[in-house]
């Protein structure tokens, strides 16, 4: 995704800039993707925290961090997320939640 502004830190409301809160949210992962801690361009092998795929209509797949391992539901299930957060880097957006749930 592109940025449309750039503001630093992670945010709710740069979130919803970007995810429509009123439409569904699919989860495209079957597994969580660690993510390592590096030092000096080298993996220390530490996970630090862990991605997962989305996906909502209109919109790229995105990738959400946890900084601890979650559950994830069964793929292409529906999910809302506790605490979305935004963060605009360069012309990129990353996002971040403390969990999140599946919609039955």
């Amino acid at each position: 995704m592109k940025t449309r502004n750039r503001k630093s830190g992670y945010s709710a409301n740069t979130a919803t800039e970007y995810i429509d809160n009123k439409q569904a949210i699919y989860c495209l992962s079957t597994e969580l993707e660690p993510q390592i801690r590096f030092e000096d361009n080298q993996p220390t092998g530490e996970i630090i925290a862990y991605k997962a795929w989305f996906s909502q209509k209109g919109l790229p797949p995105f990738t959400v961090k946890f900084n601890f391992e979650i559950t994830l539901p069964p793929y292409m299930a529906m999910v809302t997320f506790d605490n979305l957060q935004a963060c605009e880097v360069g012309y990129n957006v990353y996002f971040k939640a403390d969990g999140l749930k599946e919609i039955k």
